[in-house]
C-alpha cells in the first residue's frame, strides 16, 4: 500500500484490485446489495482507495481493515443516494400541505403537554433519572446501566415500572 501511496505505481494497484475486488464485492453482496450494485460500489471502492492512497496509515489499521472500511462507506452512500432518489421519484407535485394547527389543536397539545409534565414529576427519582436518559436523551438500557452503575434488568424493570405509572396518571390504557 506504501508504494501505491507513494508513487501511485500502476502495477501495485491492479495486484491490489486483483486480490481485493472479487472479496469486497463479495462482501457488498453479503450486505445485501445485488450482484450489479455490487460491482458498481466495488468500483467505487477501488477508485476511492487509488484517489485516497496516501491518507493510508499502517499504524492505524491493515489495508484489508481500511480497504473494507471504504467499501462499507461506499455501500452507505450508494444506499441514500438511491433513498433520495426513489423519495423524489414518488413526490407528487400536487400534494399540498397540511393545514396550519388551529387553535384548539394547539390548546389540546399544551394541554396535553402539561399532563406529561406532571406525570413525570410524580415519579421517583431513579424512574425520572431513567426515563430521561432513555426517551429524552435517547441512550440505550445499557449505557444508562454503565453510566448509573446499576445492573441492566434494574434499568429495565424502572423503565417498565415508570412507563406503568405515567400510564395510570395520564389514564392511558395502552
Amino acid at each position: 500500500m506504501q508504494s501505491v501511496a507513494a508513487t501511485h505505481d500502476r502495477t501495485a494497484f491492479a495486484a491490489l484490485f486483483g486480490y481485493f475486488a472479487p472479496r469486497v464485492k463479495a462482501f457488498l453482496m453479503r450486505s445485501g446489495l445485488s450482484a450489479n450494485m455490487a460491482e458498481e460500489v466495488t468500483q467505487e471502492t477501488m477508485l476511492a482507495m487509488w484517489h485516497k492512497a496516501s491518507y493510508f496509515d499502517p499504524s492505524r489499521a491493515g489495508v484489508s481493515t481500511w480497504i473494507y472500511a471504504i467499501a462499507r462507506n461506499q455501500r452507505i452512500d450508494r444506499l441514500r443516494r438511491e433513498q433520495t432518489h426513489t423519495i423524489d421519484r414518488h413526490l407528487d407535485p400536487s400534494d399540498e400541505l397540511e393545514p396550519p394547527d388551529s387553535g384548539e389543536d394547539i390548546a389540546l397539545v399544551a394541554e396535553r403537554d402539561e399532563q406529561v409534565r406532571t406525570a413525570l414529576a410524580a415519579l421517583s427519582s431513579e424512574q425520572a433519572t431513567i426515563v430521561h436518559l432513555s426517551f429524552f436523551a435517547d441512550k440505550p438500557h445499557a449505557e444508562i446501566a454503565r453510566e448509573l452503575g446499576i445492573p441492566l434488568g434494574t434499568v429495565k424493570s424502572r423503565i417498565r415500572l415508570a412507563l406503568n405509572r405515567l400510564r395510570s396518571l395520564l389514564g392511558d390504557e395502552t
